[in-house]
């Protein structure tokens, strides 16, 4: 990979870095349901000129998709970050879906995976574990609950996206906002938070700036430089840098949000974290991997 490519790589997992953040500031000012159909409005003004109608065997996954990697994964995050008093917690244990999702490409999809495999897997949920028996996880197991459903809801949606066809990513984008706004809407006056913020908040340029970096900084730019970067390079090759977003949210939480994590979420993080790396590589490894030809007759 060029350096250039490294750097711009480097800048991605800043940015989605610095999103919890920015996130966890915004939903402290509105609430967090709010704060979740305004991004999400803005994705779609952005990228409404690059909605393209799916085929029609398509739709059912997209919506599926959609409300499971958008609506109901960002609002059970955001929701999260507004009960919690640190981001290194949520930005460690949001690591859980990669061996949830892969148990359920197991379990729905017929997927195989081995032994090695299934090690990562058991590493990275022994390290949810660990982290839970934290002092600092044990006073909000709310934000834990909410988290690790936020986290499932990814993994279904990451699940479901593999039978995706013929969507780019932008265009998903677009499709994910338009189609989490209704749900999220509804879910919102469900619980009286109202769709959007209220004007005296909206008046606030710093909540703006909040907006903007979750919507374009973090979901335009992040995702659109991302799939620039899996167009240039094997999939398996730029996602094991992914690993490096989480352990910048909790640099950032440290510096900006005043986390002080413990021993406890620290081993933990590490085990989650070190089973995600090692599902990553086996990942990698099986695709490089001949396959195997069937017996002769």
């Amino acid at each position: 990979m060029p350096l250039s490519h490294f750097l711009l790589l480097a800048l991605i997992c800043l940015t989605w870095a610095g999103n919890f953040i920015a996130s966890a500031w915004a939903v402290q000012q509105v609430e967090p349901l709010s704060f979740t159909v305004t991004r999400f409005a803005v994705v779609l003004i952005l990228l409404a000129p690059l909605l393209k109608v799916p085929a029609r065997d398509q739709w059912a996954r997209l919506l599926l998709t959609c409300w499971s990697m958008g609506g109901v994964h960002f609002a059970l995050l955001f929701i999260a970050l507004s009960r919690s008093s640190d981001v290194s917690s949520i930005a460690l244990l949001m690591q859980v879906y990669v061996p949830m999702s892969t148990v359920l490409a197991v379990l729905f999809l017929g997927e195989r995976i081995g032994w090695r495999t299934t090690t990562g897997i058991m590493t990275a949920f022994g390290g949810v574990l660990v982290m839970g028996l934290d002092p600092l996880v044990l006073a909000q197991l709310d934000v834990l609950i909410l988290v690790l459903l936020a986290a499932l809801s990814l993994a279904v949606g990451t699940m479901l996206m593999r039978r995706i066809k013929g969507i780019s990513v932008l265009n998903f984008q677009a499709w994910n906002a338009l189609l989490s706004l209704p749900l999220l809407s509804a879910l919102a006056l469900f619980f009286g938070q109202g769709p959007l913020p209220s004007m005296e908040a909206l008046s606030r340029p710093s909540l703006w700036g909040a907006i903007a970096y979750s919507a374009i900084g973090a979901s335009i730019v992040g995702h659109g430089g991302f799939y620039w970067l899996i167009q240039r390079h094997e999939v398996n090759k730029v996602t094991p840098y992914l690993l490096l977003v989480p352990v910048l949210a909790v640099i950032l939480g440290i510096v900006f949000w005043g986390d002080r994590p413990g021993p406890r979420l620290m081993i933990g993080g590490g085990m989650v974290l070190g089973g995600v790396l090692w599902i990553t590589l086996r990942m990698r490894f099986r695709r490089r991997t001949p396959p195997a030809q069937p017996p002769a007759p």
